[in-house]
């Protein structure tokens, strides 16, 4: 029996789904099914919609900052009390390492202990008008938000988008991805246990064909936040337009990391095989782009290859291990065609790119030099353990070479000059950039991308707001 849920949380009913498909659950370090969960139906969706507008109504949304906050608080604790059960599960369904699995466990009760305190600063506006009087702006909560989840980090992205939601007064109906249900529902079974109201959060995981088309074309649902590929991304775009319903979108990435000859490149070189290879390469903020100045490329290159041939790669349940299996056969092999097109080309693959001689979903991380421009490598989201290093000599060549992209969601510079990294910085057209470190994401502040990476922001007080509508009231003389 399992000691997780399975079921569809609807309206704080735990249910089997109506339809005959079930979703099956596989470890990908083993390769081997553990569990079958419900798949929402277009009804059932229909169903958690209504409950989520109830629940809205009848309360939730006039209910006082105060007990709103308290809450939040409360799910956090509840959170923090159950972080090595949520870490465990999330490395069973994921195949993360266990280590990064109890920091995102953690992270999410941040999340939420966040938002609970941003409740009493989501504020209006006073506004002198020419006309005099009184003018003023309300922030009020939207209604039904569907949040719709990826399966490379399940619980903490459920997290980033539930949190804000909640806190500005909407009810949530939480899709995640069909791979990775688990700590979703667990979420969804804290939320209960921290007395948040029947139908404030309900938790159905589905296929996107059938339930993430319903929530995204229910006439309740007045705002959609996704996270994921910028395809489906594309789709929901479209399928939110007939109801003019609000979207956040935070899509791919071919971020790229600049290191420059007067950086400390011993450092970039050591710590950066984790901006690329953390999460076994699915990430969309992974620095899969290497731009190295000349002088020092070679040497890098040595440095960087070493650095990654030293990572722990194996079982995520150890404590060692920094790099764990992919999410499927089907992502592997994706990524498998990305390396095989570079040797094709004539790349040079400096490391990896072969599978360990074990069972599970593996994939050594894979370097590749002599690149070109063109090359699908280079240009195109591989969402696996696989980079590509060319070197620079020109600052303005080399920033054009950055965006030339469809993306723009993160991205690095390593520069001892302040002035130099600043302006290389606000150069690159990216949402998120980081001077000498690939640390991109802070619960406090905003995280999205440029141009196919997004439009919207999670984090931040920019999410919170982003959950509200702004009213302006006018009080005559």
């Amino acid at each position: 029996m399992n000691d997780f849920p399975t079921q569809l949380l609807i309206n704080g009913t735990w249910l089997d789904g109506s339809g005959a498909k079930r979703l099956a659950i596989v470890n990908p370090a083993t390769e081997e099914p553990f569990a079958e969960v419900s798949s929402a139906t277009a009804d059932e969706i229909g169903q958690a919609a209504k409950a989520a507008q109830a629940a809205f109504e009848s309360g939730w949304r006039d209910l006082p900052p105060g007990q709103r906050a308290e809450m939040l608080h409360n799910l956090a604790k509840r959170i923090r009390e159950n972080t090595e059960n949520i870490a465990q599960l999330e490395t069973r369904n994921v195949g993360k390492p266990i280590g990064d699995a109890r920091w995102e466990a953690d992270a999410g009760a941040k999340v939420f202990d966040y938002y609970a305190g941003a409740i009493g600063h989501l504020c209006g506006q006073t506004i002198p008008v020419a006309r005099g009087g009184f003018d003023f702006t309300l922030r009020q909560p939207m209604g039904v938000i569907a949040a719709i989840t990826p399966w490379n980090f399940p619980f903490l992205i459920a997290c980033w988008k539930v949190a804000p939601a909640l806190a500005a007064g909407n009810a949530v109906v939480l899709k995640p991805a069909s791979l990775t249900p688990l700590t979703a529902l667990m979420l969804g079974q804290l939320a209960q246990e921290a007395d948040l109201p029947n139908g404030v959060l309900q938790v159905l995981p589905g296929s996107g064909a059938e339930a993430g088309h319903a929530l995204a074309t229910h006439p309740l649902v007045r705002k959609i936040g996704f996270t994921g590929s910028t395809e489906v991304g594309t789709t929901i775009m479209k399928l939110a337009a007939d109801d003019i319903k609000r979207v956040s979108l935070e899509l791919g990435g071919k971020s790229p990391n600049i290191v420059f000859a007067d950086a400390n490149w011993e450092r970039a070189a050591a710590e950066s095989p984790m901006s690329v290879f953390a999460n076994t390469g699915q990430d969309c903020c992974a620095r899969s782009r290497m731009f190295i100045e000349q002088s020092i490329f070679d040497r890098f290159v040595d440095q960087f290859v070493a650095a990654t041939e030293a990572l722990n790669i194996g079982d995520p349940g150890n404590e060692t291990t920094q790099v764990g299996p992919m999410i499927c056969a089907a992502q592997r092999e994706l990524s498998e065609s990305f390396i095989a097109g570079a040797r094709d080309a004539g790349c040079e693959i400096r490391s990896g790119g072969d599978r360990p001689d074990e069972s599970g979903f593996y994939l050594n991380p894979a370097v590749i030099t002599g690149v070109e421009t063109s090359d699908r490598a280079w240009r195109e989201e591989i969402f696996g353990p696989v980079v590509c290093l060319r070197p620079f000599n020109d600052e303005a060549e080399m920033l054009r070479e950055v965006n030339d992209t469809n993306f723009g969601l993160s991205g690095s510079v390593w520069s001892s000059n302040l002035s130099r990294a600043l302006r290389v910085a606000r150069r690159v057209e990216s949402g998120v950039i980081s001077v000498n470190t690939h640390s991109s994401v802070h619960t406090e502040a905003p995280f999205g991308g440029f141009k196919r990476s997004g439009l919207g922001r999670d984090l931040g007080m920019s999410a919170m707001e982003a959950c509200t509508e702004v009213k302006n009231i006018y009080v005559g003389e």
